[in-house]
């Protein structure tokens, strides 16, 4: 082996290691949300960094509890994050001696297809081969790296500018909410109806009726309770329909998905999440028969976090920052957009066709719903 070939094998394990060392932090963390006032408290500041991953939250999060413990930040709680080089691109510099915070990239490769809706058909490009004439290219994650970011607190140059909060009251949700959360609801082909008191809906707060595609809240709770149980029930809209047989098949997790998706909506306009029912993390987590509790918290986390951003990126609403630094766009962000609209266009399509062709059904003398506890 040459000395080339050696430097190139000890930075391949040096990078190894570090990769496991930060998963290991990940799942300590993981490991300490044993309840559903953890978990609550977790979602909230995931709400917080929402453009990033669950796990990448939560490393942000442990790493600069760690470093104002130490006293090095002034702050418990990060504010914006950003990579070092996105940090000069805004005129800012970090400080010497400061120390990044490790979370995981991702490493991403080409690949290309002449039918992009046949999975069997994407082929990985190599490094710099061109695709063929009529293929298709897109992105996809194969693995991750170590990268570093940090706090604004741990640079220094020109202020960056604050995005305007939500001013809410006491029992009123934030302008446009309501009316952003029905519209969604009703742009999934569901009927979003209104009722008086809980009385007709079997006691709940709001129920969801799939065979109907209806979705009822009862109107004699104040404002933000009505709002909170509108983006439940949208949750379970997005999340828990027949065909998605993966959502549905542990049951108790759907209520915890339900809850949570309205929480991290609810912290991103600045809402009091104090309220909001989680059950114990110790006991969803373990009812998933053979599969590790620490990866079941965390992929739940991260599809309620996908579901929530999903809903807020189609909201014209206030919203608090989402820990991307003002004047900073990071390019996978721009992507991920672009990607949620070509899937929203993609489905509006596929209903409006499916709904066209449906034959009439007949009733069903009874019917599952979905209720608020």
């Amino acid at each position: 082996m040459t000395e080339i070939e050696r430097n190139v094998t000890h930075a391949r394990a040096a990078r190894g290691a570090k990769l496991d060392e930060v998963r290991e932090q990940l799942n300590a963390q993981v490991e300490k949300l044993v309840t559903g006032e953890d978990w609550k408290r977790a979602l909230t500041f995931a709400a917080k960094f929402r453009s990033r991953s669950v796990n990448n939250s939560w490393l942000i999060f442990a790493q600069h509890q760690a470093m104002w413990e130490a006293g090095r930040v002034p702050d418990p709680m990060p504010t914006y994050v950003a990579g070092f080089r996105q940090w000069e691109q805004l005129g800012r510099h970090v400080e010497k001696g400061q120390r990044g915070y490790a979370i995981l990239a991702p490493v991403t490769g080409k690949f290309a297809s002449p039918n992009p809706s046949d999975p069997m058909s994407w082929r990985k490009l190599a490094q710099k081969e061109q695709p063929r004439s009529g293929e298709v290219v897109r992105l996809r994650m194969i693995g991750a790296k170590v990268a570093y970011v940090f706090d604004i607190s741990q640079t220094t140059g020109p202020d960056a500018p604050l995005p305007p909060k939500p001013q809410l009251l006491e029992g009123e949700a934030p302008a446009g909410l309501r009316e952003g959360l029905i519209h969604q609801i009703e742009e999934t082909g569901f009927t979003f109806m209104p009722v008086p008191h809980e009385g007709m809906i079997h006691g709940a707060n709001g129920v969801t009726k799939f065979d109907d595609r209806q979705v009822a809240v009862r109107t004699n709770m104040d404002d933000a309770a009505q709002v909170k149980t509108l983006m439940h029930e949208l949750a379970h809209v997005k999340m828990h329909g027949p065909d998605q047989s993966e959502a549905r098949q542990h049951r108790g997790i759907g209520e915890v998905e339900a809850e949570s998706v309205a929480l991290m909506v609810g912290a991103a306009h600045g809402m009091d999440t104090s309220t909001y029912t989680i059950p114990y993390v110790s006991g969803w987590a373990m009812a998933a028969d053979g599969k590790n509790p620490i990866q079941i918290v965390q992929a739940t986390a991260e599809r309620v976090r996908k579901v929530a951003v999903d809903i807020l990126n189609q909201l014209d609403t206030v919203q608090i920052s989402d820990g991307i630094p003002p004047g900073l766009t990071r390019p996978e962000q721009e992507q991920i957009v672009a990607r949620m609209r070509e899937r929203r266009t993609i489905e509006r399509r596929q209903s409006t066709h499916s709904t066209s062709r449906r034959p009439a059904r007949a009733a069903s003398p009874a019917q599952p719903i979905r209720r608020l506890p």
